[in-house]
């Protein structure tokens, strides 16, 4: 497999693990009410911050556990002007770029950059990627190549599902070559052991007017249409040549013959089918003058049944094409909730709907997006739990200062309802051009006269369509949507777990330092809550114990007299304290494993 290499890579393929862990500080909650100061726990999560410090922020909850991941990161088309989507010029990734990778950065490629920026986030996107998800990444032709390479590297490329075409646009651009009209949308899974079973299928993709045919059977198998059992031009086989008895007492072989002959031609079903085939309806003999025999064989094709009587649901695979929804409604879907387009180069809902809906999400499936933009993947998000009552949750990553500005507001507006307004333009009534309709040019005036005194409308006019005259009319509307029931919790990224020398920041709370602990022990999230009588016990897990001995402010030492914090009996026991006083022959009769506060506490 090519593998990829660039200026500084070195320095970046394990810097996901040098990222420090920071806690997450909630600001606010939000419901159909209005913002709250308590969380509101519904697994929605909107985070302001450094989306690499966020991304590791989240792995003591969501490893392994997010079903979709959908990302639009910086296409680095080389503009200077730090727009989204654009390049990796902005502030923060510089002082990013000169911290980790050092002066020599400065030297760096356009290219370098952005692979330097992309690699450890790409990693951690994987940690937190579930068995059976998938992830899928909007990218341009600038870093289309290095992207595939790079994601080759993380995911394998035995996970490479595919490179997905999206058409932005219909017409062409103001480009002095080839106008380019598309993007392309890279999805990857987590395990190959997965891959055939998560992907949705097309149920639309099937002519339901085909169907057209009911017999008895229509209760279980649905409707039906028919097609010809015999085909030729494949590979020829004697034993698929043979005659099939009509209801006169003839026989009719392939191809309509009334005997055989090795033209080429055979049925599509065996002798054996065909025997119960006929014996289950699933066949019919038919009155043919176009054939010699005088007969034409057919098979039924059910609806709901395959032919051999299997449950079925009608679908395809899902084309690696989107063309049904264009780039320019990216900044409608913005305009009608904002009254302005307040926000470039946003991707449109109706695309992160579909590219969700390729992948079989359950109804409480969790959805990550780390390049939150406008925070369309949680509108998408909101519009899916609407059509079908799910619980999707949406977890939304921006470390803009218009996180809460914009993508936050986004989905508030969402949620309680938005104010619109617009116009509604139609065609009231259309003439064909003839000296007929030109003789009453005059009343076809008057009647536009009579529109326009009516106030109905706030324009009316004269316009051609489809080379016929038509009165068009314009109306100017108002309203207010009504609100998705939903809620989220907005975070700012908060204060480090260590200190720069090592030690427990005691400021991110006891609490946030036990869940950190039981994640690198167990990595599963600690779900147990603390109580008095077990003060020190994080929980259970795996037949062990596992107790955080710890007192802000001073030391705790584990000897005899305090071995009581153990208080629920265990294979074996884990032990964070300050100080342990335990014989070693104790402790391996009891099976105790003391750890030191700070020094033994994982850094991941």
């Amino acid at each position: 497999m090519p593998t990829l290499d660039w200026i500084g890579k070195d320095k970046v393929v394990n810097h996901h693990q040098d990222v420090p862990y920071r806690v997450l500080e909630h600001k606010y909650g939000f419901t159909e009410k209005g913002e709250q100061q308590a969380e509101t726990n519904s697994g929605n999560k909107i985070i302001h911050g450094d989306n690499l410090e966020a991304l590791k922020s989240l792995l003591p909850e969501y490893e392994g556990k997010i079903k979709c991941i959908y990302i639009d990161p910086p296409y680095n088309t080389g503009n200077e002007k730090w727009v989204y989507n654009d390049n990796v010029n902005h502030p923060k990734i510089k002082k990013w770029l000169g911290e980790v990778v050092g002066k020599d950065g400065e030297d760096f490629t356009r290219h370098d950059k952005w692979l330097c920026m992309m690699y450890p986030r790409i990693k951690l996107l994987h940690k937190l990627l579930a068995e059976d998800g998938a992830i899928f990444i909007s990218i341009d032709d600038n870093e289309y190549n290095n992207l595939k390479l790079l994601c080759d590297q993380i995911f394998g490329l035995r996970n490479f599902t595919s490179n997905i075409i999206w058409q932005k646009k219909t017409g062409a651009s103001d480009a002095s070559d080839i106008a380019n009209i598309t993007e392309y949308i890279l999805c990857y899974t987590k395990s190959p052991k997965y891959k055939s079973i998560i992907f949705s299928k097309n149920s639309e993709s099937y002519d339901l007017n085909r169907y057209k045919y009911f017999d008895e059977k229509y209760p279980e198998r649905g409707p039906y249409y028919i097609d010809n059992l015999d085909r030729g031009g494949l590979q020829y086989s004697d034993s698929m040549n043979f005659g099939i008895e009509c209801p006169d007492g003839s026989k009719t072989f392939p191809n309509g013959r009334s005997e055989f002959v090795d033209d080429g031609w055979t049925w599509k079903w065996g002798e054996k089918q065909v025997k119960w085939g006929f014996e289950n309806d699933f066949l019919e003999v038919r009155k043919s003058s176009k054939k010699n025999s005088g007969w034409a064989v057919y098979y039924r094709n059910y609806l709901n049944v395959d032919n051999r009587n299997n449950q079925i649901e009608r679908a395809a695979p899902n084309k690696n094409l989107i063309n049904d929804v264009l780039n320019a409604d990216a900044a409608s879907n913005i305009k009608a909730i904002f009254g302005k387009n307040i926000f470039k180069y946003s991707k449109p809902v109706k695309l992160i709907e579909t590219i969700i809906n390729f992948i079989k999400t359950d109804k409480d499936a969790i959805i990550l997006d780390s390049f939150a933009g406008s925070g369309t993947t949680g509108h998408a998000v909101l519009n899916l739990n609407k059509k079908d009552k799910g619980n999707r949750k949406f977890i939304l990553l921006e470390m803009e200062k218009y996180a809460n500005e914009i993508t936050a507001e986004r989905i508030k507006k969402l949620i309680s309802g938005y104010s619109y307004k617009g116009k509604t333009k139609e065609i009231f009534k259309e003439y064909k051009v003839n000296i007929t309709n030109l003789k009453k040019a005059d009343s076809i005036i008057n009647e536009i006269d009579e529109l326009k005194k009516s106030n109905k409308y706030n324009k009316v006019s004269i316009v051609e369509n489809n080379g016929n005259i038509a009165i068009e009319t314009i109306k100017n509307i108002t309203g207010k949507t009504k609100g998705i029931k939903s809620s989220f919790d907005f975070y700012e990224l908060g204060k480090p777990i260590f200190k720069k020398d090592e030690n427990l920041n005691e400021e991110v709370g006891e609490h946030q330092i036990r869940n950190y602990i039981y994640y690198t022990e167990t990595k599963t999230k600690l779900e147990r809550e603390q109580t008095e009588e077990g003060k020190y016990l994080l929980d259970n897990h795996n037949e062990t114990g596992y107790y955080f001995y710890y007192e802000k402010d001073q030391l705790t030492t584990l000897e005899i007299d305090t071995l009581n914090i153990v208080i629920e009996p265990q294979e074996q026991y884990i032990i964070y304290a300050d100080i342990c006083l335990l014989d070693p022959e104790y402790m391996q009769k009891k099976n105790i494993i003391f750890k030191k506060i700070p020094r033994d506490i994982t850094r991941f």
